[in-house]
């Protein structure tokens, strides 16, 4: 995966216009390979995805509306293609736009444009690939925080590691910050601008988990799975062990052969995909008594390494909290708080069952529903008290859809800070950091009439 080179795919049936663009891009140090039709077109395509399609319209077994067409799914085909015309019109390129074409380019072509073309094309592409392999990490550091030695440790460790695309196992108790860790490896890595992906292990099982991982071809389609959409980057499998036996088998083997198949296909796809484990439980022992395959886990353990569990390295939790207030104060513009020493102190001490997940939890709370400036130690012993006793979900929320608790969590928030505010839309705003039009827009949305609350009559500061 090293300065990974870009594949190229030119459809062409003109050899003499392909070759030449062939040369060309080669020149340029992309990777090219090229179809004379359709057919030739659809072979390509099933033998390894394409990181880019220089895609000829006309061509004379099928058209390359057609395969485009065949190609999108969800609105756009599985990497930017770039449609080419010697016979261009407006209504082929419209349509082709609406089948998710990155560009239209009319023959003859311009090699300057196209070089130009296909460098936007693939940069595009590798950000779309950045921000969707990087979605629902929102709320990790760059780097994992701490300046204990236990994560000054792992940090090095995973600098060593990362240059050379071994493939690492990340043990430890739930919510230590595994996935975080192994983003950071892939940041570091060469793959740092090719995709990073994490899935659960209980996503990977059955028939649908199979054509998940190693994707499927089916009526002449074909669906890219997990391994393929991470090409060059970064297949992050959170509880490895919950993976079924036959996938675990097929995992094996695709780890073994450096390639696999996709379900219903007969092509060998080549397997370029960096891949990161976590665990929380003890895989040699389930290897061991024969609840796991012991080959795989040698496979996915080339490093072994243990995330040490919070309450071993307490010195991080002052820098963590204050990760946190801020990040959640930017992100949910939410009122930002500063902790007493007391309040600080007492969190050094707690034992953080749930480790940086449960402080993650424990500081949006105490933004969301606490008062003042400062978060004093009876607000946090409070807290504290709730969630030893299971009372940390007192509204019910953790059992609701997202959307539907996120909008009863806003609503309870609201009218909770509309008290403060006597009512009042202009403290309202100044209190939760929104700007007025947008504030007046969701207390609509969710139902709330700012006259219920305080005096109506206190709209001015």
């Amino acid at each position: 995966m090293t300065g990974m080179t870009a594949d190229v795919l030119v459809v062409d049936d003109e050899p003499a216009i392909g070759s030449l663009v062939g040369e060309i891009l080669a020149d340029e140090g992309y990777s090219v390979r090229t179809a004379a039709d359709g057919e030739g077109a659809r072979r390509a395509m099933r033998r390894r995805r394409p990181d880019l399609v220089l895609l000829d319209v006309w061509m004379p077994d099928v058209d390359g509306i057609t395969l485009l067409q065949e190609w999108s799914t969800g609105g756009r085909p599985p990497c930017p293609v770039v449609m080419i015309s010697g016979h261009g019109t407006i209504e082929t390129a419209l349509e082709a736009t609406r089948l998710g074409a990155w560009d239209f380019l009319e023959k003859p072509l311009s090699m300057p444009k196209l070089l130009l073309t296909v460098e936007r094309a693939l940069e595009a592409n590798r950000l779309v690939q950045e921000n969707e392999g990087l979605r629902g990490l929102a709320t990790l550091p760059e780097e994992p925080l701490g300046n204990s030695e236990a994560m000054k440790a792992l940090r090095a460790q995973l600098r060593r590691v990362a240059p050379h695309n071994q493939r690492v196992l990340l043990t430890g108790e739930p919510g230590t910050g595994k996935r975080c860790l192994a983003a950071y490896q892939h940041q570091i890595s060469s793959g740092d601008e090719r995709p990073f992906i994490p899935v659960t292990g209980a996503r990977l099982t059955g028939d649908y988990g199979m054509a998940e991982l190693f994707g499927h071809e089916r009526d002449g389609g074909i669906s890219y799975g997990l391994l393929e959409q991470a090409k060059g980057g970064t297949l992050f499998i959170a509880e490895v062990g919950d993976m079924d036996g036959r996938i675990q088998a097929r995992l094996l083997a695709a780890i073994r052969d450096s390639a696999f198949r996709r379900e219903g296909g007969n092509a060998q796809v080549p397997l370029t995909t960096r891949l990161v484990a976590g665990t929380v439980r003890d895989l040699a022992g389930e290897a061991a008594a024969g609840r796991f395959r012991e080959p795989l886990y040698y496979e996915l353990a080339e490093v072994e390494m243990a995330v040490p569990p919070l309450r071993d390295r307490r010195e991080d939790i002052p820098e963590l909290l204050a990760f946190y207030v801020q990040h959640y104060s930017d992100r949910d513009r939410l009122p930002h708080r500063t902790f007493a020493d007391a309040a600080r102190e007492r969190l050094c001490e707690h034992d953080w069952p749930g480790n940086v997940r449960e402080l993650q939890n424990l500081v949006q709370r105490l933004l969301i529903f606490g008062n003042g400036e400062r978060i004093e130690i009876g607000e946090v012993e409070t807290l504290l008290g709730a969630a030893m006793t299971g009372g940390d979900d007192p509204h019910g929320e953790l059992r609701l859809p997202m959307r539907e608790a996120r909008e009863r969590f806003e609503r309870r928030y609201l009218r909770h800070q509309l008290q403060r505010a006597q009512g009042s839309v202009a403290r309202l705003a100044r209190l939760t950091g929104m700007e007025r039009t947008h504030l007046y827009r969701k207390l609509k949305a969710l139902g709330i009439d700012p006259k219920e609350s305080g005096d109506p009559t206190q709209e001015t500061p």
